[in-house]
């Protein structure tokens, strides 16, 4: 596919057992603008030893694969494919299921209802820095913000309200310029709160930001 009038073509890649959702993923893939698909894989072994070579932009990774399931093999691919994004599409809706995906390195969740407009728009999300998720999964992750103190490896986190807000906007998948503007602040703070988001939460990404904080209640001051 070649490139866009705006924008470079992205490469994904598809790692889902199920031939006819594969199938149905890769044309939605080829016959989008500025989408190209790059590699179709059954299982996480075969995507494990193969990926690394074709370094696509974003991976749709279905959970329950044959073997290796999906989860631990982005797990083992986010140090090989650094620049990579993983996105979850899986019929799994419990929290286990999401946060643990989110602590392996996906930067997004959707379910295997997803439309494919959405599924398209979620692309382009994650690949502009976003974390997209389908809107079940997103509320399950923000209900998790919102229990009491408790310890975090023998300490407990206490987040600011204004870290609180930023960190639920990342939540849901905000751009940083995007939560400036919904806080009224500039980029250059909310990359200060993150920062100090961050390092009380002994993080390196948004993706194990999310996935620790929301997994766990913490106290929270004001």
């Amino acid at each position: 596919m070649s490139k866009t009038k705006n924008s470079v073509s992205i490469a994904v890649a598809i790692v889902e057992d199920d031939v006819p959702a594969r199938e149905i993923l890769a044309g939605w893939i080829r016959n989008t603008e500025g989408f190209r698909c790059v590699g179709e894989f059954d299982d996480a072994e075969t995507a494990l030893n193969k990926l690394p070579h074709e370094k696509p932009s974003v991976v749709l990774f279905d959970i329950n694969l044959p073997g290796m399931n999906g989860i631990e093999c982005v797990r083992k691919l986010k140090p090989k494919l650094p620049d990579t994004q993983f996105v979850m599409i899986t019929v799994y809706e419990d929290a286990n299921h999401v946060f643990n995906a989110l602590s392996a390195g996906a930067s997004g969740y959707l379910l295997k209802q997803t439309r494919r407009n959405e599924l398209i728009d979620a692309l382009k999300d994650v690949h502009a820095g976003g974390s997209p998720m389908s809107s079940q999964i997103a509320r399950k992750v923000v209900q998790n913000f919102y229990r009491n103190e408790t310890q975090l490896d023998g300490e407990t986190v206490e987040l600011s309200g204004r870290e609180r807000e930023v960190l639920e906007l990342l939540a849901r998948g905000y751009l940083y310029k995007e939560i400036a503007e919904q806080l009224k602040i500039s980029v250059q703070t909310v990359n200060t709160y993150i920062r100090r988001i961050y390092e009380k939460l002994h993080v390196r990404s948004r993706a194990q930001a999310v996935a620790k904080y929301a997994h766990l209640p913490m106290g929270a001051t004001h």
